[in-house]
């Protein structure tokens, strides 16, 4: 098995057939529990892929076809690319939040894929259409601004050049956009979020000072 391209919190290994995904970093094996769980429940409901086995530490998924997001989205195919986005989040907002296995955090009301953006999508490269949604470990109960700030914060940090493709973003998922003190709030939130997670794994160690300079930069960020 070979290391599959994107990953950044995991170890993700590929052999063509079946991918395994062995959960590193704070709360791992719950992770690991909650994303078993919610794939096997939202199989048939979104393109998710299909859970083949599990350990202890890792989940064995079967290969879905497509390309990343990102690569996609840098290669010309932005507005296709965020306009799916957009499809597939107003989907996954519409599915019960009740799939999500008990004990997680319950404040909310539509499930929250938690970290929602182009580079957790697989794509067909003729269509755009999305073969699957991958990185289920940090669903959640929650508001639908946090999917939808996320996703534009992706696309601000990682491909500001497609930035004004945002628009077709919004526009797919459908009524109306939460303003941007409220997007921005949700985007802080969530580098919040990840800085107490790295701080958890690794205290004082890169992760956290790569976050708090992530948030100092999105504080500064104007609509």
């Amino acid at each position: 098995m070979r290391p599959m391209k994107h990953g950044y919190t995991n170890r993700t290994l590929g052999d063509g057939a079946v991918v395994r995904k062995t959960y590193e970093g704070p709360d791992a094996a719950l992770r690991l529990r909650r994303e078993r769980a919610l794939l096997t429940a939202l199989r048939g409901l979104l393109p998710v892929p299909p859970v083949r086995g599990a350990s202890a530490d890792a989940l064995t998924l079967g290969h879905v076809a497509g390309v990343p997001g990102q690569e996609l989205l840098d290669g010309g195919r932005a507005a296709a690319v965020l306009a799916a986005c957009g499809e597939v989040l107003r989907r996954i907002h519409g599915v019960a939040p009740d799939v999500l296995p008990e004990g997680g955090p319950a404040a909310g009301t539509v499930l929250v894929h938690g970290d929602f953006g182009p580079n957790n999508l697989l794509l067909d490269p003729r269509t755009c259409a999305v073969t699957a949604v991958v990185d289920w470990e940090f669903a959640r109960r929650g508001a639908a601004v946090e999917d939808l700030a996320w996703c534009e914060w992706i696309v601000r940090t990682h491909h500001p050049a497609q930035r004004g493709a945002l628009g077709g973003f919004f526009r797919a998922y459908g009524g109306e956009v939460p303003p941007w003190p409220v997007r921005r709030a949700a985007m802080l939130a969530k580098c919040a979020e990840m800085r107490r997670f790295c701080e958890r794994w690794e205290p004082g160690g890169p992760g956290v000072r790569l976050w708090e300079e992530r948030a100092a930069a999105t504080a500064g960020w104007t609509e």
